[in-house]
């Protein structure tokens, strides 16, 4: 047997994280993340189990009973309505503007549905018409978006899809990993069916948690699934729908019934992980959800107007740009990489590269959950202009930092969480 060193205790260096996710954690997260754990059937833990489900009702903007977590990231969180929802042979019709709406296609056809999708050039959205043509042409079961898409930093308007959905008996599932908690989503009110989402981004937690909400309309369509266990059927189900869903570990009807007054066993809960999301969840709340929204939008707008103070392109129709993270197009001459080692090695700021047609074309900028602050915007764009200089990039000296003050100096004043 090699020689074996046993590494150093974890330390890991000091980050401010200003790309599209993760971002540094809230410190009362990390707080709550460190308390001592308990049974899973312990009084004191199904009790939390609760408080997170009514917390994040609130979150979500919705009165949906099944309203939980999933243990894993946020594609936990995704697959686990799908598979849960989808039988094969469904048709389901995914709109496509960026890297997400892809994945949602792949997942979808990995539980051997139909997937048709519609398309725009990345940098656009959908409008609701060009959707329902599609869903009339299509006939779907289900329609699957994404909300907000990292890849090109644009949110797709939603408002308009549930009404549309209701009329051809369709099905409304998002993906609003990067969008909830820094962007208006109002899952009642805009008839969405399932909604999934995850702690690391606008929520201000570590990634590993999944919040999801389930309307009735949702839940029917998942319980009326089969589910063999052992060779036993273990749910009820509809005369003739024989598919199984084909994940323990995602089976929806299985877990609704962990998290519900049955507390039938599935999984030993992630305790600390859900110490992380229903801490995330109370500190929303505290703060309301319309000021954290409204906070998401200010300094999404002082980087916005910083970035083009320093003369630098940005990516996108702006008018449909996350509030949390930002497109700027890498100016010709630039090497992209060499200037985010630079901002890491030197400033220790991390900023997002981008993928697919957008690799190495673009830089995404986030300013979300607890780094959606005037300090961490100002160090940003003070020391993205610093590097550029360094690399060449001549520009209004100092400008940048003004037109952002400008952004601030409109308010009256400047929202930040707390320190914790």
């Amino acid at each position: 047997m090699p020689d074996f060193v046993l590494p150093a205790q974890i330390n890991p260096p000091s980050r401010l994280l200003m790309g599209p996710g993760p971002i540094n954690a809230d410190p009362r997260v990390l707080r709550a993340m460190a308390s001592q754990l308990i049974g899973q059937y312990d009084p004191a833990m199904t009790g939390y189990m609760n408080e997170t489900m009514a917390l994040y009702r609130q979150v979500f903007e919705t009165h949906n009973r099944w309203t939980l977590l999933i243990d894993g990231t946020s594609r936990a969180g995704i697959e686990a309505i799908l598979v849960s929802t989808i039988r094969p042979g469904d048709r389901v019709l995914v709109p496509v503007f960026g890297r997400f709406g892809h994945l949602l296609g792949e997942i979808a056809r990995r539980c051997r549905a139909e997937v048709h999708t519609i398309e725009v050039p990345w940098g656009e959205v959908f409008t609701p018409d060009r959707i329902e043509e599609a869903i009339k042409r299509v006939k779907p079961r289900l329609l699957l978006t994404v909300h907000g898409d990292t890849s090109t930093t644009l949110l797709q308007p939603l408002a308009e899809l549930g009404e549309i959905c209701r009329r051809h008996s369709v099905l409304f599932y998002t993906d609003a990993t990067a969008s909830l908690g820094g962007n208006t989503l109002k899952t009642d009110d805009w008839g969405i069916d399932a909604v999934s989402a995850g702690l690391q981004k606008c929520l201000g937690g570590p990634s590993g948690s999944a919040p999801i909400t389930l309307s009735p309309q949702m839940e029917a369509a998942i319980r009326a699934r089969k589910c063999v266990e052992a060779g036993i059927r273990t749910q009820d189900h509809q005369d003739g729908d024989d598919e199984m869903i084909y994940s323990n570990y995602f089976d929806l009807g299985m877990i609704m019934d962990y998290w519900g007054p049955e507390r039938l066993n599935h999984h030993t809960e992630a305790t600390s992980m859900l110490f992380a999301a229903r801490e995330c969840a109370r500190i929303m709340l505290e703060e309301g959800m319309d000021n954290r929204i409204a906070r998401h939008a200010l300094h999404g707008k002082a980087m916005l107007a910083g970035i083009q103070g320093m003369g630098l392109e940005t990516f996108g129709d702006l008018r449909h740009k996350m509030n949390n993270v930002l497109g700027v197009v890498i100016p010709p001459g630039i090497n992209g990489e060499a200037v985010r080692q630079q901002l890491l090695d030197d400033f220790h700021i991390e900023i997002g590269t981008s993928f697919g047609p957008l690799q190495g074309k673009i830089w995404r900028i986030g300013t979300m959950g607890y780094n959606a602050r005037k300090d961490c915007v100002l160090q940003t764009l003070a020391a993205l202009e610093a590097v550029l200089n360094r690399h060449g990039l001549r520009t209004v000296q100092g400008e940048a930092m003004q037109s952002a003050w400008k952004v601030y100096d409109s308010v009256r004043s400047v929202t930040a969480p707390a320190k914790g």
